[in-house]
C-alpha cells in the first residue's frame, strides 16, 4: 500500500513541477516515466501463478547553471520475467548532485562514466537486460587547459538493490594535440591521445577456495588496469588503437588462475558520400573484470568488451545473438555501405543502397601453463573444498595459461556473413532485402548444444497508403538442420499518424516444436505521451545488446506499456 501511495505521489508532483519550470528560467526539470507491465494468463513457464508483474521507472533531473540534481524511482515488486531473481524490490537506487563552476563538475551520488572504449572501465544502464552498474560515490571532471580533460573518480558498484564491497578508483586522461597546434587544425587533422588507469580494491572473502589438502588461495586485494589509445582523424579517414592490459585478477570467470589480463584493438573507417569502409580487429586474453570476484553471468562488471557483431534487430536475425566470451577471443568485423546513385543501371529512378557485413569470432590459444601456485599453507581446521570453479581453465591457483599472441585456438565462437539492400521502387513503395549466413557456436555460448549453421532471408516492405496511413510488413525465414531447426515469422504493422499504429506477428517453429508465438499490439501516441496494449506469447531466449546477453524465460498474458518524456 505505502508503495502504491508514494508511486501516486510522485505522479501527482510532476504538473506542479513543470509549472514551477515554465515560471522560472534559472531551473528547468526534466525527466521520463516507463512502466512495462504483464497480467499473465495461464501457468507460466517459470512456474509462476502471479496476477500482475511490472517493472516500473521514474526519472527527474533538475538542472540550473552551477547545480544539477537527480534521481530515479524503480518499482520491481513483482518484476517481469526473468527479473525475479534478483531484481525484486524497490526504492531509489540512484540519486545524484553535481556542482559546476568554470572548467570543472563535481558529481556526488551515483554516476556512469566511461574511459576510452570501455576496455577497462563502463558503468551504463541497460533496463532490457537488467544492468545498471553505476557508482555510488565521487567524480570529478576537470578541463584545466584547451585540449585537456581529466577524470577522476571512486566509489562502489551498483549490484541490483545493493552494492559490492570492492572499491572501484581510477583516472583518465585525454589530450586533444589538434587543439594545440594550428598546423593540424589547417590541414583538417584531429589527433587524440588517452591513458586511464583503473584501481579495484577487494578484501580476501572469508571463504578461500582451497587449492589442495594443505593450501589455500592468496588473492591479490588490489588488482590495477591501464588502457592507452591514440585517435587520429583526416578528412574521410579515421584510425583507432587501444591497448589495456589488468594484473592478476583470480576470480570464478577464470577459473582463479594468476595469468594477467590483456586486449588489443585496432579500427580503421573510411567514409565519404556515397560510401564507407569499417575493419575492425580486437583480441582479448583472461579480461574479465569485476567488483566482485566470485561473481557469473552480467552482474558487476567494471568493463566492457565490444563484440564486433552487428547488433541484429530483425526477430530471427537476432534468434542466435553472440555474447563476448570473457576468458579470450579473436574479433573480425569488416562492414562495407555503397549508395548506387540515381539515374544508374544499379541505382534506378531513386538510387539503391547496398550493405555488406562480415563477423568472425575465434578462440585464442591457451596452451597448459601451470607454473608455481599463489597460495598459503592452512591451518589445522580450516580446510575448504574447491567448489563452482569452471571448468574452461585447468590449475587453480596456478598462472594458467600460455598463449601465442597471433596463433588461434579453440575453433570458431561465431561468424556470419550478412548482404542488405534498401530500394525505392516506387514514390509509394520501399523494400529492404537482407541474406544472412550464420555460424553459431550454441556450446561456447550457452554451455551446449554444438555448432549452428543457419541461413536467413527477410524481407521488409514499406507501403504508403495514404499521406497519414503506412503500412510495413516483415517475412523472415530462418532455415538450418540443427537446434530447433527452421523458423518462420511474419509481422503487419499499420500507422494512421500521428496517433495510432496497430501491430500483429507470429514466430513459428516449423522444425520441431511446431509453436506459434503471437503477438498483437495497439499503440497510441499523445504528445509526449505513448501507451500500448497487448497480447501474445513471448519465446524463451536470450537478449543481447552489444555483446551482453540475459537469458528471458517464456511468458504469455496482456501486456500494457507507458512512456512518458518531458
Amino acid at each position: 500500500m505505502r508503495t502504491t501511495l508514494l508511486f501516486a505521489a510522485m505522479m501527482a508532483a510532476l504538473p506542479t513541477f513543470a509549472q514551477n519550470d515554465s515560471t522560472n528560467n534559472r531551473v528547468t526539470l526534466s525527466g521520463s516515466i516507463q512502466s512495462d507491465m504483464l497480467v499473465p494468463t495461464g501457468k507460466q513457464a517459470d512456474g509462476s501463478h502471479e496476477d500482475f508483474r511490472t517493472n516500473t521507472y521514474v526519472d527527474l533531473a533538475l538542472q540550473s547553471k552551477y547545480v544539477d540534481a537527480g534521481a530515479r524511482f524503480e518499482y520491481l515488486e513483482h518484476p517481469l520475467p526473468g527479473f525475479e531473481k534478483d531484481f525484486k524490490g524497490w526504492g531509489v537506487p540512484f540519486f545524484y548532485v553535481k556542482g559546476k563552476l568554470n572548467k570543472a563538475e563535481l558529481t556526488l551520488g551515483n554516476f556512469y562514466d566511461q574511459f576510452g572504449s570501455g576496455f577497462i572501465f563502463r558503468t551504463y544502464e541497460e533496463r532490457s537486460l537488467g544492468i545498471d552498474n553505476s557508482i555510488l560515490g565521487a567524480r570529478l571532471v576537470v578541463n584545466p587547459f584547451s585540449g585537456v580533460r581529466l577524470k577522476a573518480l571512486s566509489g562502489k558498484q551498483r549490484r541490483y538493490w545493493a552494492h559490492n564491497d570492492a572499491w572501484v578508483s581510477g583516472a583518465d586522461l585525454e589530450l586533444s594535440l589538434d587543439e594545440w597546434f594550428h598546423a593540424l587544425q589547417q590541414s583538417g587533422t584531429y589527433l587524440t591521445l588517452g591513458g586511464s588507469w583503473v584501481n579495484k580494491h577487494e578484501k580476501a572473502d572469508d571463504d578461500l577456495l582451497m587449492v589442495d589438502a594443505s593450501h589455500r588461495l592468496n588473492l591479490p586485494e588490489n588488482v590495477n588496469a591501464w588502457d592507452a589509445r591514440v585517435n587520429l582523424n583526416k578528412g574521410p579517414f579515421n584510425i583507432l588503437a587501444e591497448y589495456a592490459q589488468k594484473t592478476q585478477d583470480p576470480s570464478f570467470d577464470n577459473g582463479y588462475i594468476y595469468r594477467k589480463g590483456y586486449v588489443a584493438m585496432l579500427s580503421g573507417s573510411y567514409s565519404r558520400k556515397g560510401m564507407s569502409l569499417l575493419l575492425q580487429a580486437k583480441r582479448s586474453d583472461n579480461f574479465s573484470f569485476r567488483s566482485r570476484r566470485s561473481m557469473t553471468g552480467t552482474s558487476s562488471m567494471i568493463n566492457h568488451l565490444p563484440a564486433f557483431t552487428e547488433d541484429q534487430t530483425y526477430a530471427l536475425a537476432a534468434l542466435y545473438p553472440y555474447a563476448t566470451h570473457p576468458a579470450g577471443e579473436w574479433a573480425y568485423q569488416a562492414q562495407l555501405g555503397y549508395t548506387f546513385r540515381r539515374h544508374t543501371a544499379l541505382g534506378g529512378k531513386y538510387g539503391t543502397q547496398l550493405k555488406i557485413n562480415f563477423s568472425h569470432v575465434h578462440g585464442i590459444d591457451q596452451s597448459e601453463h601451470g607454473l608455481l601456485l599463489n597460495s598459503e599453507p592452512l591451518s589445522t581446521g580450516q580446510l575448504q573444498p574447491v567448489t563452482n570453479v569452471p571448468t574452461y581453465h585447468t590449475g587453480v591457483g596456478t598462472k594458467g595459461y600460455g598463449s601465442s599472441f597471433w596463433k588461434w585456438g579453440g575453433g570458431t565462437y561465431y561468424q556470419d556473413i550478412d548482404v542488405q539492400l534498401d530500394k525505392r521502387i516506387t514514390r509509394d513503395f520501399k523494400m529492404h532485402l537482407m541474406y544472412m549466413n550464420q555460424f553459431y557456436n550454441k556450446t561456447v555460448v550457452e554451455g551446449e548444444g554444438g555448432m549452428i549453421h543457419s541461413n536467413i532471408f527477410i524481407a521488409d516492405l514499406l507501403f504508403n497508403l495514404s499521406r497519414d496511413t503506412k503500412l510495413r510488413t516483415e517475412l523472415q525465414y530462418l532455415t538450418t538442420a540443427d537446434d530447433d531447426a527452421d523458423w518462420a515469422f511474419a509481422l503487419a504493422e499499420l500507422s494512421v499518424a500521428p496517433h495510432w499504429m496497430f501491430t500483429v506477428s507470429d514466430e513459428y517453429n516449423c522444425g520441431v516444436t511446431n509453436a506459434h508465438y503471437w503477438q498483437t499490439y495497439v499503440t497510441y501516441n499523445l504528445g509526449a505521451h505513448r501507451f500500448q496494449l497487448g497480447w501474445g506469447r513471448t519465446r524463451a531466449g536470450y537478449n543481447c545488446s552489444g555483446g551482453v546477453c540475459r537469458y528471458v524465460p517464456e511468458s504469455k498474458g496482456f501486456t500494457l506499456s507507458y512512456n512518458y518524456n518531458f
